[in-house]
């Protein structure tokens, strides 16, 4: 008697783990698509010339952080900005692609992004890689830092 109710337990817990991993597994799926989707809104934004609809990703906030080769930028403002001036026109912005090397959750309502991005222009084409950390805020995700080289 003791065999089968432990063999019930067992089996129970087994089915409740492998739920919860399923469920795990299906919620990353939604969140992953949605990460992609808003990587899918930037990309389609900076090849129309757009930054101010590129930048709808970033947290707008003073606590974003943006790193690049001129060492860390602190505020969605500034971030714009550094944009504006690295970027004047479309003939310096080029063609962006994004390729995406891994995308792994922290916890819950973080991730982390690796990449990398390449422009295509007329002036000479460049490319680099980027480390994004990403948060779900209200149900909709923000890159709250970005690493670009």
């Amino acid at each position: 008697m003791q065999v089968r109710i432990v063999a019930v337990l067992l089996l129970a817990i087994g089915c409740t783990l492998t739920s919860v991993a399923q469920t795990k597994t299906a919620s990353n799926r939604a969140d992953e698509i949605s990460i992609k989707a808003l990587l899918a809104a930037q990309t389609k934004a900076w090849n129309n010339g757009d930054l101010t609809n590129f930048m709808e990703g970033y947290l707008p906030s003073d606590s974003l952080l943006f790193v690049g080769k001129s060492g860390p930028t602190y505020g969605f403002n500034n971030t714009l900005n550094n944009y504006k001036k690295g970027y004047p026109d479309t003939a310096a912005m080029g063609k962006l692609t994004f390729t995406l090397l891994n995308l792994s959750p922290i916890e819950k309502k973080h991730y982390r992004v690796l990449g990398k991005w390449e422009l295509k222009r007329s002036k000479g084409d460049v490319s680099g890689y980027f480390t994004l950390l990403l948060e779900k805020i209200k149900g909709k995700w923000f890159v709250i830092q970005d690493h670009s080289s």
